[in-house]
């Protein structure tokens, strides 16, 4: 959360758990009169052994305009459901589009 400039975010009311890392917090983000509802979460508190993403903050890519990994563009995962970004150094295959629900 450290790289975000979080005077643009604040907390939402949406709650959701996940079985794997545990409650996360959703954020809206308001730029210039744009309002974007639970456009990124965090989880302050993931469970034992997902320490690593404490305080990470994940943006939904139809969310926002863009999202840059150093120098390139990235790509959002496909679907709804997952908020990960696709890069030329990620290979897949990946989660989110059509017929990959149950795998």
């Amino acid at each position: 959360m450290n790289d975000c400039k979080m005077e643009y975010m604040k907390q939402s009311a949406h709650r959701t758990y996940c079985e794997f890392k545990g409650t996360p917090n959703y954020y809206d983000l308001s730029v210039n009169g744009k309002e974007v509802s639970d456009v990124a979460w965090s989880y302050p508190n993931p469970d034992t052994g997902m320490e690593a993403i404490k305080d990470a903050l994940a943006f939904y890519g139809k969310k926002v305009d863009a999202c840059y990994v150093g120098e390139e563009k990235a790509t959002p995962q496909e679907g709804d459901f997952y908020g990960g970004w696709i890069t030329s150094r990620v290979k897949g295959p990946f989660k989110g589009g059509p017929g990959t629900f149950g795998w």
